[in-house]
């Protein structure tokens, strides 16, 4: 990657980086660290109206991005009024500050211990306890049994007017997650019939939505307020408080080693590359791609490490929905990915096939990442 990155729009944001050090060389004559541009911003208004031209450039920018960083903005403001996300922090802050007896009341526990209140260190990742607490909701199911992992009813806190806004949001976010998918299914090339085949596996979507508060973290907390980990479903639609400094996205960059003083999953300990700051903008959300856009793509996009280290004055909070495949869905590599792969120029192209990816059915995927959150001192991520 070059000093600025690629550049997909004129907007670009200021970001830091953590410590990195060459391991080539001592870290006192490491040179500087070149200054890196934020994620890209992406435009989705094109995909809101027919504006043809307008489509192709976006569908092309965020096949970059997917391609490049697995993460990227997406400007939502012709899509969504500020202020209704502004209220849904506001009744998530109202929850978030009542009595813990208050709050257990829609505790895990109470149903299948993936829908509802999770208190503060409760969730875990890499083996270690997060400094966050939420509440998860998921797609209601026919016949609940709180019996079944995933299969209970959501517990919506008894807050004037919490649920109805929040299912308004869904609505909304289920809607975009569509949109985003056909602008992605144009980005790789896929023909009509392809886009309709894609389109049935992730038109039910099994979505999730959690509601994330974050304290400070404590100078002497040896955790994160989330732990580095990569989403294992198909989109991340989030939206956060205007806090910056907290939601953290490795970019690979050979040559730069990441100090030791910060955490990864031991499968990616030795990956090179940096820590930059994804912080809110006006207007727009963060997207990423899970592991299931991996096997469409067969490792064409690659889901990302991400964490949340906030250690700023203030309550965070964050909403991120989770636009999953429908949960029956069979999600295998796509011809599209495979034409692109077949045509790289030698087999050690960047885009050219690494391995053939196994199919997987979501529903047995999902059930199997969530099931961990029964053992002691495991975690979705883990």
């Amino acid at each position: 990657m070059n000093d600025g990155g690629f550049i997909l729009t004129a907007e670009h944001t200021s970001s830091t980086t953590t410590k990195v050090t060459s391991p080539n060389m001592p870290a006192a004559a490491a040179s500087p660290l070149p200054k890196l541009s934020a994620l890209p911003i992406i435009d989705i208004t094109p995909f809101l109206h027919q504006d043809h031209h307008g489509r192709l450039s976006t569908a092309a920018a965020i096949h970059a991005a997917c391609l490049e960083y697995g993460f990227f903005y997406l400007d939502i403001s012709k899509y969504v009024d500020p202020s209704e996300p502004e209220e849904l922090t506001r009744l998530a802050r109202e929850f978030f500050a009542l009595p813990q007896e208050e709050k257990d009341k829609i505790s895990l526990k109470n149903e299948d211990h993936a829908r509802g209140y999770a208190r503060l260190k409760e969730n875990v990742t890499n083996g270690k306890a997060d400094a966050h607490e939420a509440i998860d909701f998921y797609r209601p199911v026919e016949n609940p049994d709180k019996t079944k992992p995933i299969w209970g009813e959501n517990q919506w806190p008894d807050i004037p007017e919490f649920r109805e806004k929040y299912e308004v949001w869904i609505g909304k976010m289920k809607m975009l997650g569509i949109i985003v998918m056909e602008a992605m299914a144009a980005g790789l090339g896929m023909t009509h019939e392809e886009w309709a085949d894609l389109r049935s596996q992730v038109d039910d979507s099994f979505w999730v939505m959690r509601i994330i508060g974050y304290p400070p973290l404590p100078n002497d907390h040896d955790g994160f307020s989330c732990g580095s980990h990569k989403d294992y479903g198909c989109l991340t639609l989030l939206y956060a408080d205007p806090t910056p400094g907290a939601l953290q996205v490795f970019l690979k960059d050979p040559g730069l080693l990441v100090d030791t003083d910060f955490e990864a999953p031991a499968e990616e300990a030795v990956e090179e590359g940096v820590w930059i700051n994804a912080d809110p903008i006006p207007g727009c959300i963060v997207c990423n791609i899970g592991e299931m856009w991996e096997i469409w793509t067969n490792g064409l996009y690659k889901s990302t490490l991400h964490r949340v280290v906030h250690r700023g004055s203030n309550y965070r909070v964050s909403i991120p929905f989770f636009f999953e495949p429908n949960f029956d869905a069979l999600v295998k590599p796509l011809p599209a990915a495979h034409r692109i792969q077949d045509g790289a120029p030698d087999p050690f192209h960047k885009h050219a096939k690494q391995k053939d990816y196994e199919p997987v059915i979501y529903g047995e995927f999902l059930l199997k990442k969530v099931t961990n959150n029964f053992d002691t001192g495991k975690g979705k991520y883990d």
